[in-house]
């Protein structure tokens, strides 16, 4: 999970990648996608973009302003298969409040309206105003929980958590409850064996 800021006019020249499911969320500025698929957009800010990369892909990613710099959370996981042809998925989010509640976005079996990835995990976005909670409860399929903070104030299990903090949460049967100290977004990893 990498937090990169892309200088204006820098980014990623077209470059291979293959049996890799990458998440990229842009926190803040324009990211402008291109890849071998036949897919080119420019992601803005509060936007998720997916790619599995399946046999292979090629892509470049670029900040279109030349003058404003782009943040992004950049996510990385192993698919639980090899090849397979690549694929490529959007949620935008730039236009759309989500107000103290998580968002199903990514999941193996493509429940809920969520995108189908290639992997037992599942992958949420969460907002939560100052002082509005939520509760997750851990399943037994999904044993292995992650939060990371993308902005805000969080207490959960507790500890407190800042913007870039994360917290794993492991083999427990048990309920997470969440609050906001401030304003806050983060990501709900939920991990299979």
């Amino acid at each position: 999970m990498n937090n990169d800021i892309i200088e204006p006019g820098g980014g990623f020249p077209t470059h291979p990648h293959s049996d890799a499911e990458i998440f990229t969320y842009v926190m803040r500025g324009k990211l402008e996608h291109q890849d071998s698929m036949g897919n080119g957009s420019v992601i803005e800010a509060g936007d998720l973009q997916y790619m599995s990369a399946g046999e292979g892909v090629r892509h470049s990613e670029f900040n279109p302003s030349t003058t404003e710099q782009t943040e992004l959370y950049q996510i990385w996981m192993r698919p639980n298969q090899t090849g397979g042809l690549p694929r490529y998925a959007e949620k935008r989010f730039s236009g759309h409040i989500l107000k103290n509640q998580a968002k199903l976005l990514f999941s193996e079996n493509g429940k809920n309206e969520s995108t189908q990835i290639r992997q037992s995990a599942e992958f949420s976005l969460a907002h939560l105003d100052k002082g509005m909670s939520l509760s997750l409860e851990t399943r037994t399929e999904f044993p292995h929980l992650w939060i990371q903070v993308i902005l805000g104030e969080i207490d959960t299990a507790n500890q407190k958590l800042g913007q870039a903090d994360g917290l794993g949460i492991e083999d427990q049967d048990t309920t997470v409850e969440i609050t906001a100290h401030q304003t806050a977004q983060f990501f709900i990893f939920r991990l299979g064996k």
